[in-house]
């Protein structure tokens, strides 16, 4: 795996965007104007990887969804890049009759059918456009990857696959196993475009069995058909550096259903809970801060700000994964050493004779402009890192509002205690009907964790009193009906490892007077390194060691010839390159914690993928759907 996922769907997509040719190097020639069409699917697919800037460097004039109403230009080729449903087939045809562009490329983001070929063909028949179809090619492209070592399995529709698809009790098997065809789908894609066959470790007796046996079946099947398998040839010579393959672990939601509703700490995990925050993409509302309206005017309308938190951003690749307090600390060192620049900015504004325009013309200006000379080819550089600092100054001031205004520091310590099952200082009925200590989705989160962790589950007159307590807080307890069916179920205590935190003090010290982030009486803690159930499972798993936990984990090899049922591993050496999966949701705890656990083995590494990303807000919504049946 010498190159990341992202790097390599990354690569698969500028391929077919210059009509499934490999982009030519440092060419001089322009690039062939074209149009790009694509839907939801596509759209997600292409966002986290490739911004406007990059598609119009690759001859993307134009790009638009499918079900959109397009004019009509003859004299350009159209790449489209759709999921192959009835309906987009549908509309290609359509496009196909109305003679909208001069060529079609037709890019399936996972495999199409053979009778859906067929549909094509005639309607380009009908339409006398058969030789207007330059190409038709399946992509298998259909994941969406967020961080070089992470991705999810899609963001439209993923309610057809999320936990609470997969766990509802009135289920019937033949949408089970609709639902497991379609993570397989994207599994399978997601190694074709790897380039790797892996070998698969699951548990027994749940979802993420059904998906193992499935995807071992269609890997092997594609291997069989040594004409047509997509693991032979030029793709695979590419990405075959390492002589090792891949260890596939797939893990099941309910091993860990503390950790999704977990309050965090660390910077990307806050941002997913507290803010409006998918596929790398975070919504601001921007409410009238400081500057208060006049008295008897009219409110002002919100403002919506969107972010991009992208692989190119520094600050956000250093500080991604590190404990909040710390980040508050670093966003206002990088502040004062910009302000330090202004000056230079000012001086190399004036050079320039640039003081009044707007700082996007600037950074529009190329370096071989006349007025642009060395002097000044580092100020769209400066104001690159101002937006990256301006940025990160609003995203941490609106998660620091959330952690003053909820008390999320008090929740995360306690949380933390309450896993790591040390004693507590506080009762928790006096944090669920403290007014002041959070929303009550705090606090059902709050006392979920506490039930599922504990040993000993409360008494009869105990338990009544908590829902009480709850109730009076304003919390819905459908989730707790669910929690308390699920843990009757399971009977199990989770073991999360002794974690816990350390309190640093109060930050009035850190924090100097001049500084953007008030931060009084907010904890200043720092997380102690723990490995999560999932992180726990990948360990034994990756080391080969023998743990009651993981010991009956079933083994499949796909190139075995004869599937043969042995949880027996062939290979006894440690693994250096894994994938793990959770099947029915995950979220950017476990994700910070695999990563941290991968940074701490030397030259191992670690993917993290989830059918879908939720923050807890909304696995708590799901609970309570299941709660309600």
């Amino acid at each position: 795996m010498a190159a990341s996922v992202r790097e390599k769907q990354t690569v698969a997509l500028k391929r077919m965007l210059n009509f499934n040719a490999p982009p030519l190097k440092n060419t001089v020639a322009e690039p062939v104007w074209k149009v790009l069409i694509y839907d939801r699917f596509g759209q997600d697919i292409i966002s986290p990887l490739l911004s406007v800037k990059e598609l119009r460097d690759m001859g993307i004039t134009l790009h638009l969804l499918l079900h959109s109403d397009r004019d009509p230009i003859p004299d350009v080729p159209a790449i489209y890049f759709v999921m192959p449903t009835e309906e987009n087939i549908d509309r290609i045809c359509q496009d196909l009759r109305n003679q909208l562009y001069e060529s079609y490329y037709l890019n399936f983001i996972s495999a199409i059918s053979r009778s859906k070929l067929e549909d094509i063909a005639s309607a380009a028949l009908a339409a006398n456009a058969v030789s207007q179809v330059t190409k038709v090619f399946d992509q298998y492209l259909n994941f969406i990857t967020l961080e070089d070592d992470m991705f999810i399995l899609c963001h439209q529709n993923k309610e057809v696959i999320s936990y609470h698809a997969i766990n509802r009790t009135d289920i019937q098997d033949t949408d089970m196993e609709g639902i497991m065809d379609t993570i397989v789908d994207s599994l399978f894609c997601f190694f074709v475009t790897l380039g790797a066959v892996p070998i698969i470790r699951c548990p027994r007796g749940n979802a993420a069995e059904m998906v193992a046996e499935k995807l071992d079946k269609k890997l092997r099947e594609n291997l069989r058909d040594a004409r047509n398998s997509l693991f032979t040839g030029d793709s695979m010579a590419a990405g075959q550096f390492s002589f090792q393959r891949p260890l596939f672990v797939l893990a099941d939601r309910n091993v860990d259903m503390a950790t999704p509703l977990h309050h965090t700490w660390t910077y990307q995990a806050l941002i997913h809970d507290v803010l409006d925050f998918h596929l790398n993409r975070v919504v601001l509302e921007e409410g009238a801060g400081a500057e208060a309206s006049p008295a008897g005017a009219r409110p002002k309308k919100k403002n919506r700000r969107t972010y991009d938190l992208t692989a190119a951003d520094k600050f956000w690749q250093k500080h991604k994964g590190s404990p909040f307090p710390e980040v508050a600390e670093s966003v206002q060192e990088e502040l004062d050493t910009y302000r330090a620049q202004e000056d230079e900015v000012k001086r190399l504004k004036s050079i320039m004779g640039l003081e009044g325009e707007d700082e996007g013309a600037i950074s529009m200006l190329s370096d071989n402009t006349a007025k642009l000379t060395s002097a000044v080819s580092s100020l769209p550089e400066l104001l690159e890192k101002k937006r990256l600092i301006d940025l990160h100054t609003n995203v941490a001031t609106a998660v620091l509002d959330h952690i003053k205004s909820r008390k999320l520091d008090v929740y995360f310590e306690y949380e933390e205690k309450l896993m790591s099952k040390s004693v507590l200082d506080k009762s928790l009925l006096d944090i669920i009907s403290d007014p002041d200590a959070g929303t009550p989705e705090d606090k059902m989160r709050l006392f979920l964790i506490y039930y599922i962790t504990a040993v000993q589950a409360p008494s009869e007159s105990d338990f009544d009193q908590y829902k009480k307590a709850l109730l009076d807080a304003g919390c819905d307890l459908s989730p707790l009906n669910y929690i308390k069916q699920w843990k009757a179920f399971t009977k199990m205590a989770a073991n999360y490892g002794n974690s816990g935190v350390k309190p640093m003090g109060l930050f009035s010290r850190v924090m100097n007077t001049g500084s953007q982030f008030v931060m009084e009486g907010v904890k200043n803690l720092v997380v102690k390194q723990h490995n999560l159930p999932v992180t726990r499972i990948l360990d034994n798993l990756m080391e080969m060691k023998s743990h009651p936990e993981t010991d009956d984990y079933r083994y499949f090899d796909p190139k075995m010839l004869r599937g043969s049922e042995s949880s027996i591993p062939r290979n006894k050496n440690p693994f250096q390159e894994a994938i793990v999966f959770v099947v029915g949701g995950g979220n950017y705890i476990e994700y910070q914690n695999l990563v941290d656990y991968a940074k701490s083995k030397q030259g191992k590494k670690v993917v993290y993928g989830c059918s879908e990303l939720f923050n807890a807000a909304q696995f708590i919504k799901q609970l309570s759907q299941l709660g309600q049946k």
